[in-house]
């Protein structure tokens, strides 16, 4: 089946099977390995992305449910001149990955919770982030980073 799925801004049209997971079509169709493919049960978050504006495990939704709609990437996080967005960069500054598989969901998860709640505690980070794992940290340094960037201005619009 035909499908368009507008991703980062840009409007991508792709013939692929009627059960082809979101993640997949933005991994293989699309070419944007960011978003990762983690457990395929939505127990993980690996595969968070935006949709709408509202983060959604990407491994659980069709692609042709979201024909028509806005996902947005990891990848479509950086700003046009390729720099990292406040989230990503205060994954950075703040250590807060370790392996980094988790990161991408993670990040996305953090920039739909800061949209939602620009000025949210550790407990609104802790609880915002459930549903999301990271098998290598014990959180503190995720926490920190979205706590961080929720102190970025460009956050705060």
């Amino acid at each position: 089946m035909q499908i368009s799925i507008t991703v980062n801004g840009t409007t991508q049209s792709h013939d692929v099977e009627a059960r082809t997971l979101l993640v997949h079509y933005l991994r293989d169709a699309v070419g944007l390995t960011g978003t990762n493919v983690g457990c395929d049960t939505t127990s993980c978050g690996a595969c968070t992305v935006l949709l709408n504006g509202q983060s959604v495990k990407s491994c659980t939704l069709l692609a042709a449910q979201v024909a028509g709609e806005e996902v947005t990437t990891i990848e479509g996080l950086a700003g046009a001149d390729g720099r990292m967005g406040p989230v990503q960069q205060s994954f950075q500054d703040c250590h807060g990955l370790q392996c980094g598989y988790c990161t991408p969901g993670m990040v996305m998860a953090i920039t739909s919770l800061l949209a939602e709640n620009p000025d949210p505690s550790e407990q609104d980070v802790r609880i915002g982030l459930e549903g999301n794992l990271c098998r290598c940290t014990g959180y503190h340094n995720i926490v920190a980073a979205a706590l961080a960037a929720s102190r970025v201005p460009e956050m705060r619009q």
